[in-house]
This record gives structure tokens, C-alpha cells and sequence, in this order.
């Protein structure tokens, strides 16, 4: 005990305050999700849905000895999401980081619609030159964000954007892709109201946020190698 709250520390003080820190808990056990709350982390990234629904429960029903235990605690879904998969978290996700194409958003805004919710989401652009990132193109982006300002999608808030670089050690690649997403973002959302910029994981978050990233999410620095 102890070395998550000591990585969680070490982590919050290197990254500038304005910066929010996500601490992707994916694969780890409830118990490094209560010793990270208790350090100070308050968001929570996972990438499989029945893991999250699982520790969301725990959390709320069996660990918690009164409902204001993890008070602030916000999940993120991050990673691909199938659409058929958004029925199980739609009570409860505070903010879904990798909406890729507009069928995902019919889906998020019905199920947001069934439980009353306006569901937070951002929307994940292709920045790398690996294949095997998902996310719009560009030339996608200003149709899509048309047909969210016609109110196409009512119980749907889109906060910003989200991408992931090539997992190279080429910093300047990385930071050419970075660049170029804080371009869409303050381009698209100078009039929208938009928050958030999420880019930069454990291996290049120092290179995101020199380029404009305000939202981090960090796994093996905080919870160690899986």
C-alpha cells in the first residue's frame, strides 16, 4: 500500500494544474481504484464495459458505507465503445472519450434520452498515421458538427476532441499530430463552447500538453505495468 498514492502524488505534480489527469484504471482491481481516490484522483478511465459496470456497482453498492463515500468520482469510457454496449453505461458515465462515427451517437443520444440524461462525450479524430487508430478525418469533422448544431442528437453534449498519436518515439512526429489536432479543436470550437482537448497517455503526455492538451489519461505511471 502506499506506492499508487506516492506514483498518483508524483504524477499531479508534474502535470500543470490546468491540466485535468484521468487515471486509467483499466484491468486493475477495485482496490487500486479506492487507493488512487484516496490519493487524490477523482476521474477514472476504462475500456471495457463490463469491467466498468462492475466497479461502478462495487463502488456504489458494496464498498461504500454511506453514499457520500466516493463523492466526485467520475468514470470516463475510454477506448473503442460498441454501440451495442451503450445500454450498461448510459445511467451513469460522466464523460465517453472515443466517439467515432455517427451511428454511435444515435445510439448514446437514445440511451441518454432513456434515463433523462444529457450524456458528455468527445469526439475521437484520426491524428496518426497508424491505421489502426480509429476516429473521423478531418474533412468529416465539419459535416458531423453541423448536424449536432441542427440538434440532431438533443441528449447529446459534445465537450471537445479527443486523439492518439502514433506510438512512436519520434517526438516531433507526435508533436506534428498533436499540433494538428489543437488546430481542429480551436478552430471548431471557438463558438461551441467546447473544454476539453484530451491527447497524451503515460508515454507522450509531456509532449500533448506542451501542445495544447488539457486533459491526460495515465495508466502505468499511476497503477504500474499491466
Amino acid at each position: 500500500m502506499g506506492s499508487i498514492k506516492t506514483a498518483w502524488e508524483s504524477v499531479r505534480a508534474e502535470v500543470p494544474n490546468e491540466v485535468t489527469v484521468v487515471a486509467v484504471s483499466k484491468t486493475k482491481p477495485i482496490e487500486d481504484v479506492v487507493e488512487a481516490y484516496g490519493a487524490g484522483a477523482r476521474m477514472f478511465g476504462e475500456n471495457r464495459v463490463q469491467e466498468l459496470v462492475g466497479k461502478h456497482e462495487t463502488l456504489t453498492h458494496e464498498t461504500s458505507g454511506k453514499p457520500d463515500d466516493f463523492k466526485g468520482l467520475a468514470w470516463h469510457q475510454i477506448g473503442t465503445l460498441q454501440r451495442n454496449k451503450v445500454k450498461y453505461i448510459a445511467p451513469f458515465v460522466d464523460l465517453i472519450h472515443a466517439v467515432d462515427q455517427p451511428s454511435l451517437l444515435d445510439e448514446i443520444n437514445k440511451r441518454a434520452g432513456q434515463h433523462g440524461r444529457i450524456q458528455n462525450v468527445l469526439l475521437q479524430v484520426h491524428i496518426a498515421e497508424e491505421q489502426s487508430k480509429f476516429g473521423f478525418i478531418p474533412d468529416e469533422l465539419r459535416p458531423l458538427l453541423d448536424r449536432l448544431d441542427s440538434g440532431e442528437w438533443p441528449h447529446v453534449a459534445v465537450k471537445g476532441l479527443m486523439g492518439m498519436a502514433t506510438f512512436t518515439p519520434d517526438e516531433a512526429q507526435v508533436g506534428r499530430e498533436f499540433s494538428g489536432l489543437r488546430r481542429q479543436y480551436e478552430s471548431h470550437g471557438t463558438n461551441r463552447n467546447w473544454e476539453t482537448l484530451s491527447m497524451g497517455m503515460s508515454g507522450d503526455w509531456r509532449v500533448a500538453v506542451k501542445e495544447g492538451s488539457n486533459m491526460v489519461r495515465i495508466g502505468s505511471a499511476i497503477f504500474g505495468q499491466r
